[in-house]
C-alpha cells in the first residue's frame, strides 16, 4: 500500500470524527494527546513516542518514525451545580448534569521521508464544553424553570477537531524543528438561555436577540500553526518546546447574541517548555509546563460582570483567566515487550468566584489529573498502549449573579462542582 492511500485511509475516520464530541480538564484543553502521553500526565514536548507531534511538538515527528496510531478514551466527567441560601427560597436547589460518557478518538500517520525529514498528519479533539441539565424544580417568579431561570433542558455543547498536517526537519544531527498547519472546525449549541435572551420580567441582555439560545448546531472553521522545538542535548537528555498564537475561527452566527464580538469563538494562544531524561536504563522521566492564554479570548477572558451587552466586543464572557499547568510522569521499559507509565498533571483552575455562574454552563474546574498506562509490544512493528486517568472532585463558590438583577441576597450562593475519568486504548504500526 502507498504511502498516499495509507493517508486516504484517515479521510473517512477524519469525518467521523467531526461528529463527535471532545472534551477537556486543563480548562477546556485535554490533560495530553495520545495515550503514551495521557498515561504519562500529559508530559510530550520533549518526548518522541508517537505520531501525535502535531497536537504537541511538531518538531518531534522525525524522531518518531514511520508509524500509524489510532486510538480513544473514553471519557467520563461528572458535573453539577447548586444554588443555596437565596432570600427566594424557589431559587434554591441543585442538578447533575447529564450525557456522563463521551468518546474521544484521535489518529496519527508519520512517514520518515529519510532520515532528516518526516511528513505527517494528527487528527484529534482539541477539547471542549459540555452540560445537559435537567430542568429541576426551580422558580424564577413566573412559573417552573431551570437553574438560569430559562425553560427546558440547560446546557451547552461546545466540540473542537484539528486536522493537522505536519513537517519536521533535522537542521542537526541532535536538533529539529517542525510546523503544522492548524485546519480547526468547531460546533456549538445552547439550549435553556431565555432568561438572557431579553426576556419578559429580565432587564435587556443581548444585542442580538434571538441568537442566543435553542437555536441547535452551529459550526466554525479556521486555520492556525504551531511551531516546534525538538533537541537531544546529550545521550540521556532531550528538551522542547512549542508556540501556537491564537487561532482566529469563523463566528457562530446562530449564536451571535451570546458571545462576546458577535459570536466570536477563537482558539487560544497556547505554548510550552519540557525536558525528558533517561536517569538509568530502561528508565524516563519527563516535565511539561503549559501556558494558555485563555484571556486572549474575548467570549473566554471577558468578565461575566461586564457591563455590555451580550454579543458585544466587550460584552460578558466566562471570566476564565490565562492558567499554568505542570506535568510530571515516568515510564519504565520492565522487558522487551511491556513499558508502564506513571504521572500527575497539576494546573490552575480559569473559573474565579465572580464568574461562577456563566460557568454553571462550562464547569471546567479542574486542578489536579493522576494517570496511569502501559505500552505492549505485540511484535516488532506493533503495539497497544492504555491509559487511565482520574481527576478528584473540584468544586467553586461565588455570589449568583441574579443578585444583581433581584436584589441582594435574593439568589444567594451558587456552587460548580467537576470529578471526572477516562480510560483509552490506542494501537500503532510502525513501517
Amino acid at each position: 500500500m502507498t504511502n498516499f492511500h495509507r493517508l486516504a485511509r484517515l479521510l473517512p475516520l477524519t469525518a467521523a470524527m467531526a461528529a463527535l464530541p471532545a472534551f477537556a480538564t486543563n480548562g477546556y484543553f485535554p490533560h495530553g494527546y495520545g495515550l503514551k502521553a495521557k498515561g504519562m500526565g500529559g508530559v510530550s514536548t520533549a518526548l518522541a513516542q508517537d505520531s501525535m507531534g502535531g497536537a504537541t511538538n511538531p518538531a518531534s515527528m522525525v524522531w518518531a518514525g514511520s508509524r500509524f496510531d489510532i486510538g480513544a478514551d473514553v471519557f467520563s466527567p461528572r458535573r453539577d451545580a447548586e444554588r443555596s441560601g437565596a432570600g427566594f427560597p424557589t431559587l434554591n436547589g441543585q442538578v447533575d448534569s447529564e450525557r456522563n460518557w463521551h468518546l474521544v478518538p484521535e489518529i496519527g500517520y508519520n512517514h520518515l521521508v529519510n532520515t532528516d525529514l518526516s511528513l505527517g498528519v494528527t487528527v484529534y479533539g482539541n477539547g471542549g464544553m459540555n452540560t445537559s441539565y435537567p430542568q429541576g424544580d426551580f422558580n424564577c417568579g413566573g412559573g417552573a424553570a431551570n437553574m438560569l431561570c430559562g425553560s427546558g433542558k440547560l446546557g451547552v455543547d461546545l466540540m473542537q477537531l484539528i486536522v493537522a498536517p505536519t513537517v519536521s526537519w533535522k537542521l542537526a544531527p541532535r536538533h529539529s524543528v517542525g510546523a503544522s498547519l492548524l485546519l480547526g472546525y468547531q460546533r456549538f449549541k445552547a439550549e435553556g438561555l431565555q432568561a438572557f435572551d431579553n426576556a419578559p420580567g429580565f432587564p435587556p441582555m443581548t444585542q442580538s436577540p434571538g441568537n442566543v439560545t435553542n437555536r441547535g448546531y452551529d459550526s466554525s472553521t479556521g486555520v492556525g500553526i504551531r511551531f516546534g522545538y525538538f533537541g537531544r542535548l546529550t545521550d540521556w537528555v532531550s528538551v522542547g518546546a512549542a508556540y501556537s498564537p491564537k487561532m482566529n475561527m469563523s463566528s457562530f452566527d446562530k449564536y451571535s447574541g451570546l458571545f462576546a464580538g458577535g459570536g466570536d469563538f477563537d482558539i487560544p494562544e497556547n505554548y510550552g517548555l519540557g525536558v525528558a531524561f533517561t536517569p538509568m536504563p530502561g528508565w524516563t522521566v519527563a516535565a511539561d509546563w503549559q501556558r494558555i492564554a485563555y484571556s486572549g479570548v474575548a467570549s473566554v477572558g471577558n468578565p461575566s460582570s461586564n457591563m455590555a451587552p451580550l454579543g458585544a466586543p466587550d460584552g460578558p464572557g466566562f471570566g476564565w483567566r490565562d492558567i499554568d499547568v505542570y506535568k510530571l510522569g515516568a515510564a519504565w521499559q520492565v522487558d522487551s515487550r511491556w513499558t508502564l507509565r506513571g504521572g500527575i498533571n497539576h494546573g490552575q483552575s480559569p473559573i474565579r468566584s465572580g464568574d461562577v455562574t456563566f460557568n454553571i454552563l462550562a464547569p471546567g474546574v479542574m486542578t489536579t489529573h493522576y494517570t496511569a498506562g502501559f505500552t505492549y509490544a505485540m511484535d516488532k512493528d506493533s503495539e497497544l498502549t492504555g491509559a487511565f486517568m482520574y481527576a478528584p472532585s473540584r468544586s467553586v463558590t461565588g455570589s449568583s449573579m441574579f443578585n444583581n438583577l433581584m436584589g441582594a441576597g435574593a439568589a444567594g450562593n451558587e456552587t460548580i462542582r467537576m470529578r471526572q475519568f477516562s480510560v483509552g486504548i490506542a494501537w500503532a504500526t510502525r513501517f
